[in-house]
This record gives C-alpha cells, structure tokens and sequence, in this order.
C-alpha cells in the first residue's frame, strides 16, 4: 500500500511537471507569434508605403507623358521653355487633379471674364503677407491642350494692359532665369513660386525638354 501511493506521488509531480512544460512551450509560443505578428505588420506597412509611393510616382510620370509632347510643339512655336510649361502645369493644376484641372482643363488656372466659357472658383492668393481666399473667375476648357495654347499665347502677347508683360520669361535662356522672370513679372503672387518651379523642374529633369527650343 505505501509502494502504491509512492508511485501515485511521483505520477502526480510528473504530470504536474509536464502541465508546467506546457505552459511555457504555450507561453514561448504566443511570444513568437506576437513578435512575428509584429514584424509582419511593419513589414506590410512598409509595403503599403512603399506601393503608394510607386503608385504616385507612376501618376506624376504619367502626368509628364502627357503633357510633354503638347510643351515641346508649343517651344517650337512660341519660343517658351517646356520645362516652364509643364512645371507651371505641375503646380497650377497639383498634377492635373485640382478642380480646375479635372474638370474645366485648366491646367494654369487662366482667369476670364466671359461667362460663357468660365467658372467661378474659389482660390488663394498671397496678399499684403498672408494668404486669402477669393472667388476668381477661370477659363474652361473642352481640352487640356486649349489650355496649354493659352498659356503659351499669354506669356508671349502677355496681359491686356501690359502686352510686354512676359517677355523676360520668353527671352530667358534656361529655366531658371525664366523662373525667376515668372516671378519679377508677376505671374504669381505666392513668394515661393519661383524656387517651387526650379525644384519640380530639377525633381523630374524637365530641362531635358528644352534641347533644340532656343
């Protein structure tokens, strides 16, 4: 009888030593997956990052694509840089998605005055230091080329109570000088306009456009 619960014993400390292995293999195991779940999840957002950054990238060279061959033919005509044109589209119309841009074709936003080929959207302008929003009225377009035309027609005839309003941009011999030209000649109101130009154009080497314009 005692030799009985002498083994009883020992079958119940190892039962209860095998109960505690268990627990500790469950408890390595639940760490492991915690810490490959973890992994995993900044590995997927990783991925997640990275897809969207080539997803834009892909959006910005298309957008490029598109308006190039349209910048290239209007240098030969009218004598301004491609590199301008499609950087100005770049930032006038934030790669073709504004408002404007998707839906009346107005890459520069070109103002007007008839209404029977404009819209009146809101805009920011840089005024006495600080940004103000108005409603401007803008041309639409059927055609994002149309728009392009304009915008080549505009800097070269410039305003209508200023027609040499433009022509330090159009006599610039590389981008930056016309750059800064856009700028002297008030094309934009917004201070950075220049240095955003030259940085987008830099960005994406659009100079490469210009060979063969002047």
């Amino acid at each position: 009888m005692p030799q009985k619960r002498k083994t009883q014993h020992r079958r119940r400390r190892r039962t209860k030593k095998q109960k505690e292995k268990q627990r500790v293999y469950i408890i390595i195991a639940i760490v492991v997956v915690v810490i490959l779940g973890i992994f995993g999840y900044q590995r997927y957002r990783q991925n997640q990052k990275t897809d969207a950054m080539n997803l834009v990238q892909e959006e910005h060279n298309a957008f490029i694509k598109k308006v190039a061959p349209e910048a290239i033919d209007l240098g030969h005509q009218y004598g301004v840089l491609p590199s301008i044109t499609i950087g100005q589209a770049i930032l006038e119309s934030d790669w073709g998605n504004s408002t404007l841009a998707s839906k009346y074709n107005n890459y520069f936003g070109i103002k007007g005055t008839d209404p029977n080929n404009t819209v009146v959207l809101q805009t920011k302008e840089y005024t006495d230091g600080q940004w103000v929003t108005i409603n401007g009225r803008f041309r639409s377009y059927s055609d994002f080329r149309d728009s392009m035309k304009d915008h080549a027609k505009l800097l070269v005839n410039g305003t209508t109570w200023n027609s040499a309003q433009y022509q330090q941009v159009i006599s610039s011999k590389d981008y930056i000088e016309a750059a800064v030209s856009l700028q002297t000649d008030g094309y934009a109101t917004d201070p950075g306009y220049t240095t955003k130009i030259i940085r987008v154009i830099q960005k994406y080497d659009l100079m490469k456009y210009d060979k063969g314009i002047k």
